[in-house]
Parts: C-alpha cells; sequence; structure tokens
C-alpha cells in the first residue's frame, strides 16, 4: 500500500465538505468510530486528486491583478483580483472579482 500524504485541499471543495458533514453526523450517532472517519477523509483525498489527474483535461487562461502571495512549508498561495477566465473550448469569458489559487507540488517524496 501507498504510504504517500495527499494535500487536503478537496475537503473544502462542496463534494468534501458534504462527505465531512456526513461523517459528522455518522459520529454524532455513532454509528462510526473518529478514527474510521479520518480514514475515510485519507482515501478521499488520495483518490480524488488521483481521479482529477487522470481524467481532467480542460485548459484555460486567466488574466487578473496579484494582490497578495506567499510561499509556505512548500505551497504557493495567490490571491488575485478582477480576474477573467477564458476555456480553451468556449469564446465566452468568466469574470470574478476575487480568487484564490493554491499549488502544491505533484512530486513524490525523493522526487528531483
Amino acid at each position: 500500500m501507498n504510504n504517500q500524504n495527499y494535500y487536503e485541499l478537496y475537503r473544502q471543495s462542496s463534494i468534501g465538505a458534504a462527505l465531512t458533514d456526513a461523517l459528522d453526523t455518522l459520529i454524532s450517532d455513532h454509528r462510526i468510530s473518529p478514527q474510521l472517519a479520518m480514514k475515510i477523509l485519507n482515501n478521499f483525498d488520495r483518490v480524488i486528486a488521483e481521479v482529477l489527474s487522470k481524467n481532467v483535461d480542460a485548459t484555460l487562461t486567466f488574466k487578473g491583478n496579484l494582490d497578495t502571495y506567499r510561499f509556505c512549508d512548500e505551497v504557493w498561495t495567490f490571491l488575485l483580483k478582477n480576474v477573467k477566465f477564458k476555456f480553451q473550448r468556449q469564446q465566452e469569458e468568466v469574470l470574478a472579482e476575487k480568487v484564490k489559487i493554491v499549488s502544491c507540488s505533484s512530486k513524490k517524496p525523493g522526487e528531483v
């Protein structure tokens, strides 16, 4: 079994939040243990990262004003304002007032 740790970024997505809420309810109802809930969340972190990397091939470009950036613990965080997104297969632009981008290394421990 792979002992690689995965980032917990997708726990804040709508599906991750729904899973967390469901697990909290199951724990509160004494139907599962907190340890099992953590195993489920760790499995979710692994599976969603693998599925997205294999199955998503959409590309987009974006342009905006960089407000803030930081690099801490091998994680880049960018805060952008007035961002325009343009998807490769569409001519339509999507506008966003504020965008937060979090970028983490995809390399496995020990890879160069």
